[in-house]
This record gives C-alpha cells, structure tokens and sequence, in this order.
C-alpha cells in the first residue's frame, strides 16, 4: 500500500554511519567503515518509492561519533535551505550512536518549523542477515510524507515506531529496536505505509541558531558514582572549559566528598545537573541531605530536568553561543 502523499518530493540527507556501512576489507580495513552514500539508498529503494520524489544528497561520510557540533549546525541549514527549494520534508539518515543527540539539536534549533524532518539509520548494517536500513528509510519516508508530520517538530522513526527528537534516546548498543522515549513512550507508528501520529510532542522555543562565524565552545560531562570526590571538575576551567554537565547518581545526588568540587566549579562555569540513570526527571525537591540535589540546586547548580547528560552537554553549549547573557533562562525552556 502507498499512503496519500504520493508526488511528494523529499530530500534525503546521508551522513554515514551504520545505515551506510560495509567491510572496509578491500582498503585494508578491518571492520565496518561508512561507504554507500544517498545515491545508492534510492536507487536500491526504487521499489518502493512509486510516485515519491526522492532527491538524494551525500552530506557527510562519517561514523557518527565523529560528528560534530559544527556538522549538526550545518545540516540544520541546509534543511533550511530545502525548505526554500521547493522540497516537502526531508530524511537525515546517520549513526546511531549521536542519533538522538542529532535529532535533538534539530528540534531545539526549529529545523522542523517549515517541513516534516525525520531522522533514522540502522543497527544492522548492509552485509548483516537481516539489515534494517532500507526498511528504516522507508517508513521515514512515509513519515516525512504525511500531513500528519507537520506539528511534531523533528521526528526519528525506528523500527516502525515515531518518536519526538526531543526525546527520544538510544537504550541498546545492539536491539533493532534501539531506540524509546521513556518515560513518555513513542507519537505514533508506521503500518502498512502509512504513518499513524495520535500525540504531540509538546512544544518549546525555537533557540535561534548561532551565528555561523561563533566558536563552539568546550563543554564537559561528567559521570560520577561511588565514592567519587570529583575534584576533575576544579580542573575544568583551567583546561578551557566554558561549562560542564554532571550526571549525578539516582535523582541527581553526589558523594558527601564531592560536594566541595561541585561547589566551587558552579562559582566558575555554568554547572547542570543532570542524572545518570537515563530515564529522568533529575529531582529537585526531595532529598536534603549533603550531596542531595536540594543541597546542590540551591548553591548555584543549573537543574537539568528530563534531559540526559548528552542532551543537557549540547543545549548548554547552544546557549553559551546564543544567550550567553540569559543562560538559566534560555536553559529552562527546553528541560521538560
């Protein structure tokens, strides 16, 4: 079944990672290396796309652990640029392992407010028994395609499931079905090419992006755990860090060891606390105690709600670029 929206037209964004990969074997590589691009994904989907307009456009050959900040700010202007093109929604398919770091700073920097934007890629790659690539990029097709997509903000859609890239995250190094949105649970599903989107995300600010001539500047995470004295973070701003992320064990605790540390690099940097469990909210209200996040929120420590550590290290760098002056304030508005 083809769903409404044949005709469409869309671009299709590669930047590498598994989705892509093959045996670097005949360069001399052992293992898997980023090699097919856009062109082959649509020739080889050709199938399936009756009707659909699939541009294809290599933007970057790369593991995705290797991009960079400066790489998400560039795709995100290029999707603005497709927007004026004439396209009606775009796939980026990339890595896995900064997929939902990808999509978040999409949806934060408004990539999604002129035409549906669907992230994907695969957990198996090509030469695997049973690679979930192609099927993967179908179903983001449908999705992009659908009139439904156009009041989600940036999605990803994975294993037949639609999630808000504000939060959605990576929870196996393995599954196919790597990727959840918990606590709240994925918008919708792909079936029978169609994309079924009940739920909306909520919605934040749109955080302007910044200026393409301002530095990136550094930005630590740091886990800690038992009887950790985090006396890392004394050494941070001497190191030319700009601010730090901390994931804090359970709701957002330290060691009563750490608590000097912590202090005295919060009087220093901008300091978010975040947990390390994965599955939020850092509480704020609760515990009391030394090394609690009460103690450690009311001395100066930036409260990083539902956001992971990955997610709160990147919107904590975008504020330092675009509201430095305004940095607890603009921070606030995308922690839920």
């Amino acid at each position: 079944m083809i769903a409404t929206g044949s005709g469409s037209r869309l671009l299709l964004l590669t930047l590498g990672g598994t989705i892509g990969s093959e045996s670097g074997a005949q360069a001399g590589v052992r293992g898997l290396v980023p090699i097919t691009g856009a062109d082959a994904f649509v020739a080889e989907l050709a199938p399936w796309l009756d009707g659909i307009d699939v541009v294809p456009r290599g933007f970057r050959m790369l593991p995705s652990s290797s991009l960079l900040l400066e790489d998400l700010l560039a795709l995100r202007a290029t999707i603005e640029d497709a927007a004026g093109e004439g396209f009606d929604g775009v796939v980026v398919a990339q890595g896995t392992d900064t997929l939902e770091e990808t999509a978040f700073v999409l949806d934060v920097l408004g990539a999604a407010s002129r035409l549906p934007v669907v992230v994907t890629g695969a957990m198996r790659d090509r030469e695997a028994p049973g690679p979930d690539g192609h099927a993967n990029l179908v179903a983001a097709i449908d999705v992009a395609r659908s009139p439904d997509a156009r009041r989600h903000g940036v999605l990803v859609t994975f294993a037949d499931e639609v999630h808000a890239g504000r939060y959605v995250r990576k929870r196996s190094a393995t599954h196919s079905g790597a990727f959840t949105s918990a606590p709240w649970g994925p918008l919708g599903l792909v079936h029978e090419r169609q994309a079924h989107l009940p739920f909306v995300a909520r919605s934040s600010p749109v955080l302007a992006a910044p200026p393409s001539t301002t530095s990136v500047p550094a930005v630590a995470l740091i886990g800690t755990g038992v009887g950790d004295d985090l006396r890392v973070l004394q050494a941070l701003p001497d190191l030319g860090y700009a601010g730090a992320v901390l994931e804090g064990m359970g709701g957002g605790h330290v060691s009563v060891g750490a608590v000097e540390a912590a202090l005295a690099a919060a009087t220093s940097l901008p300091l978010v606390l975040c947990s390390r469990a994965g599955v939020g909210p850092t509480m704020r209200g609760t515990y009391g105690y030394p090394g609690g996040e009460i103690d450690l929120l009311e001395r100066g420590l930036l409260w990083g709600g539902f956001l992971t550590g990955p997610k709160a290290r990147l919107l904590l760098t975008l504020c330092l670029m675009s509201a430095p002056d305004d940095l607890p304030g603009v921070f606030g508005h995308y922690v839920w």
